[in-house]
């Protein structure tokens, strides 16, 4: 009888398209596009060249100040170094529309750093050599008085920026005592010179840690924003230029925990993601489809 029920029970989820369809999905989420080259151990943010052949990435504080080109194959195709400048933390790259290139050089895990910056490079394709820091944004936070505040408060480190209308737009890296999620997005006008950037947003994702601190952010061009953790995508629609406190939030798990740092747009529904090498596991590149 028992034997009975078991394949009977099979039956039913065989027969059951919602239980085909979850099971493909959560096993399909994430595919592996590629490994990443081994001097990439830390990467911490990728952007597309306009004509898409081209994959830029950086890494973070304590490697060089180097864009390194990539294939669509995942093949180093050069080291391309930024002059006359450091890397003090660089957590982000991204383009505009134009297919300028930008670099965050806003890492503060600590939230004391008194020289953020957003640099525009001078970066065309992937035969060069060398590129030179063309503009350089620098900015403080509007609201931040103390460096670094009160532990409860570090809401003032950034992985994560896109650039839209002239403008940049950054979401902050919780790190306060008893995270909750909150996330603080700010506006920075895209131009040369230093500058308050100004709190358009107070936001909160849901989960732990890995579920809801941000590491990185892309945009495509319906005007949605993903917002990337260790563990799942987040999806911002509804906000306006200047007030993002209406936004909705959509939150698409990826069906896996890694350190995940890097996140840009193919098209409008496909995305790149890239982790850090951590042991045997990471240092890869991975598709994932919004649904």
């Amino acid at each position: 009888m028992m034997r009975i029920l078991v394949v009977f029970a099979f039956m039913l989820m065989s027969c059951n398209p919602k239980a085909q369809d979850s099971v493909t999905k959560s096993q399909e989420d994430l595919k592996t596009e590629f490994s990443l080259p081994k001097k990439l151990k830390e990467v911490s943010g990728i952007a597309l060249s306009q004509d898409q052949k081209t994959i830029w990435a950086i890494e973070d504080a304590g490697n060089k100040n180097v864009v390194y080109g990539l294939n669509r194959q995942g093949e180093l195709v050069n080291d391309v170094l930024v002059e006359n400048v450091e890397n003090n933390d660089w957590e982000d790259i991204t383009k505009d529309v134009a297919g300028n290139i930008y670099i965050g050089d806003f890492g503060n895990n600590e939230n004391d750093r008194q020289n953020l910056s957003i640099l525009k490079l001078d970066l065309k394709n992937d035969s060069q050599k060398s590129t030179k820091v063309i503009q350089t944004t620098k900015f403080h936070y509007e609201g931040q008085t103390e460096f670094p505040p009160k532990k409860s408060n570090l809401l003032y480190d950034c992985e994560a920026f896109v650039e839209k209308d002239g403008s940049f737009y950054l979401f902050t890296k919780n790190r306060s005592k008893g995270f909750d999620g909150t996330f603080l997005v700010f506006q920075i006008p895209n131009k040369e010179g230093d500058f308050e950037a100004k709190l358009i947003g107070k936001l909160k994702l849901e989960g732990g840690y890995s579920d809801a601190a941000i590491t990185s952010a892309a945009i495509n061009s319906k005007n949605e924003i993903v917002l990337l953790t260790h563990k799942n995508i987040h999806v911002l629609s509804g906000f306006t230029a200047n007030d993002f406190n209406s936004a909705k939030i959509q939150k698409l798990p990826l069906n896996h925990n890694s350190q995940k740092e890097a996140v840009v747009f193919v098209d409008d529904k496909t995305l790149l993601i890239a982790d850090e090498k951590d042991k045997k596991e990471g240092g890869n590149v991975y598709q994932f489809s919004l649904k």
